[in-house]
């Protein structure tokens, strides 16, 4: 039986590309939206204000390192992703060791 025509010019990724493709993009939503205020909450508890203004100042100055690709900047926006990443690598490790069987 051969696939039919319209599934041959189907645009659809093959499941593990697209679930690497939704890990990728939620990860990096998370970092490029909701690390700024983290790192603003805990350096402002931490280490005190922010010496240029406040949670805005420090999220725009982010994105301004985002542009201008900056390495610190796309490391805390890529952190959330390689974290998952070595997780998964872990677990997957872990479930074909010798030990695990």
């Amino acid at each position: 039986m051969s696939p039919s025509p319209s599934r041959l010019n189907s645009p659809t990724l093959p499941g593990a590309i697209r679930r690497e493709l939704t890990v990728l993009v939620a990860a990096l939503a998370f970092g490029v939206l909701l690390m700024p205020p983290l790192l603003w909450l805990v350096g402002a508890h931490a280490l005190g204000p922010y010496a240029d203004g406040g949670m805005g100042d420090l999220t725009a100055n982010f994105f301004r390192g985002l542009a201008s690709g900056t390495f610190a900047f796309w490391a805390i926006a890529l952190a959330p992703y390689l974290i998952a990443l070595v997780a998964r690598g872990l677990v997957g490790l872990a479930r074909h060791s010798p030990a695990a069987h």
